[in-house]
Order: structure tokens, then sequence, then C-alpha cells
């Protein structure tokens, strides 16, 4: 490729709070030439109770302190913003846009049970972005004999965030919050909140082998794949990967709760910046 078509920015990832850093371990490690710079929104987390217009709003502040620094692609590493505000980014965002429900979608869509008959997938996500309706939108659009079941399961979020991925009542809440679905004869199950892989593991025991969970974050990577060297110029081979930390509030206690989502990627400075 042409050295013009190089670009040595980094990429932005935003999320309303650590979420995302399970979409920045996912890209960081498969593209290790890139250069990463994150935002949590921390002052203002959890966007999954919030009104649209509000997320919409705090989606495209975010975005713009991204783009002040100079990224030159952006990935919205937030369900509910991905839900919410994605859209009106797209419309004003000079650079590409990525958000995680599309390429998740893609991903459950691929996940088709034996003998070709209408997949059955499940969507678990916050208040928000289940009631926005944006995955079964976007599952309708990949095929409409896709049947969706969602829903939500606010208890998850806080869990992850006070630590408690390895106490015993995570277990039972998982379980008790995952009843309607132990019926629905489900092919996959989209976790909807990047939050959710953390607790990736006691979701599959509850749910069982046959039931395909599907972890946006991979998926985010392959969009991404497909954005590099096109929309997106990648960064000159042999380039040392960069990777940096902005939040809106609270930087220990970000780098304290960054260790439950990412492994062998080290958190150390981090910046507090004004929206």
């Amino acid at each position: 490729m042409d050295d013009q078509r190089h670009d040595e920015r980094p990429i932005g990832l935003f999320d309303s709070g650590v979420g995302g850093l399970t979409v920045l371990e996912a890209v960081a490690r498969r593209f290790p030439e890139e250069s990463f710079l994150y935002l949590g929104d921390t002052a203002r987390v959890p966007y999954g109770t919030k009104s649209a217009r509000t997320v919409e709003r705090y989606t495209l502040q975010v975005a713009d302190c991204l783009l002040r620094r100079g990224v030159k692609g952006l990935v919205v590493a937030c369900n509910t913003a991905s839900a919410l505000g994605l859209a009106a980014l797209r419309a004003q965002s000079p650079v590409p846009v990525i958000g995680v429900i599309e390429p998740g979608c893609r991903a459950a869509a691929a996940a088709r049970p034996d003998g070709g008959q209408p997949a059955r997938v499940g969507v678990i996500g916050t208040r928000s972005t289940v009631a926005s309706g944006a995955y079964p939108y976007h599952l309708a659009m990949l095929d409409p004999s896709i049947q969706v079941i969602s829903l939500a399961c606010p208890l998850f979020v806080p869990l992850v965030e006070e630590g408690w991925v390895d106490h015993p009542a995570v277990r039972m809440i998982v379980t008790d919050t995952l009843t309607p679905l132990f019926t629905q004869r489900l092919d996959a199950l989209i976790l909807g909140c990047t939050h959710y892989p953390v607790l990736k593991g006691v979701i599959a025991e509850t749910m069982g082998v046959r039931v395909a969970l599907i972890d946006s974050s991979a998926a985010v990577a392959d969009e991404l794949s497909r954005h590099l060297g096109g929309l997106i110029a990648p960064a000159p081979r042999g380039a040392a990967q960069r990777l940096a930390f902005l939040v809106t509030d609270v930087a220990d206690r970000f780098k304290e709760t960054a260790t439950r989502f990412i492994s062998g990627i080290a958190v150390e400075a981090v910046e507090v910046v004004d929206l």
C-alpha cells in the first residue's frame, strides 16, 4: 500500500464507563500496530437508565472530545450509545464510525440452527438498549425470519462494576434474571452490553451448551478489519502500539475496575477530561 495511505493517528473508542474495555482488548490484540484512545464517561455512567435524547447528547459530546484529539476513526463501544446515539453521530462525524450492534447482529444471524429453520435469537441488555428495539430492527434487516426475544437485565452492570463476578449471589441473580429465556429454545444469545462478557462463564452455564453466546467485541474487531485499508487508513507497518485512557471522573476507580475487564493490558496513566 502507498505510504500516503498510512495514518499513525489513534482510533477512538468510548463507553459510558469501563464496559467498553472488553472491546478495546479485542481490537488492540487483533491490530497490534494500531494505536487506540479510550474515553470512559465515568461522570455520567450508566447510560442505560437515561432517556434517548440524553444518551444522544452524551454520545455527541464524548465523540467530539475524541475528534478534537485527532482520532482517525470512532468505535462506539457501548450498546446503549450505539442504539440511541449512533445515527446522529454518523450524520455529523468527519471520520468513520463503528457501533457494536450491527456487528453483533451479523454474528448472531450466522449462528443458524441445523436444518435451515428460522433462527431464534435472544438479546439481553440495559433497559434503554432493549427499549430502543435496535437489535430486533437490525436482525430483521439481515433476515426477517429471525425470531427475537429481548430481555432487560438491569442488575448485571452493577454486579460487574462492584466486582461481584465470583460472589455466590451472582449465579442466583443470573439464573433468576434469565429464567424467561429458558423455554425459548434459543439458538444464540447476544450479550447486548459490553459489561456482560465479564459474566460470560456463568451466563453460558445458565443457558446451556446449545445456545451460542454472541460477544460483540470479536464482531467489532471483524468490522474494524473491513474498514482498515479502506475507509480508515492503517498505521504504518511496524508501528508501535500506543494505548491512552481518558475519563470524565474518578480516574483511580477506573484503573481499579479496569482489571476486571481486560488482562495483559496495563492501564497506567489515566487523564481526567471535561467535555
